[in-house]
């Protein structure tokens, strides 16, 4: 795999997985007040129900989709901190867009913490617009969509 190839990872890539999340994700913890939901999920049975798509050699991104009925439900992005800034996250997108494509949906749907700004600024340069603003317990969020042409 070359570092611009994006595959459909397997159970050998969990460690992978959860280590890239929890570096992408740390620094958040005190912002936020609170652990992120995606350092908590559970990566083994992600992987297992075929949901993650990892890049890089050794992993430096990823994605954690979910097809729903009218839509792609984009449960994760992440990108190692030493990867941010060098177009990783862009293909991690973009794939996610041909991804919801190829299984006929029209529409990709996600949500940020609403104290992870630097999100909201990188969402609508990718065609996303703001749904709504929701608390869910502990967490602020912001809900986007983007409508696949």
């Amino acid at each position: 795999m070359t570092d611009e190839e994006i595959r459909q990872a397997v159970a050998a890539d969990v460690a992978a997985v959860k280590s890239v999340t929890d570096a992408a994700y740390r620094h958040y913890i005190e912002r936020i007040g609170v652990v992120p939901q995606p350092m908590e999920r559970d990566h083994a049975a992600n992987v297992a129900a075929g949901q993650v798509f990892v890049t890089g050699e050794p992993v430096n991104g990823l994605v954690v989709v979910e097809a729903r009925a009218d839509h792609l439900y984009l449960d994760n992005i992440a990108v190692h901190p030493d990867a941010q800034g060098t177009g990783v996250g862009g293909r991690l997108l973009r794939f996610v867009d041909a991804h919801a494509r190829a299984l006929g949906l029209s529409e990709v749907r996600l949500y940020t913490n609403a104290m992870m700004w630097e999100n909201q600024k990188i969402y609508p340069k990718y065609g996303y617009e703001v749904l709504e603003r929701r608390v869910d317990g502990p967490y602020d969020r912001i809900h986007y969509r983007k409508r696949l042409d």
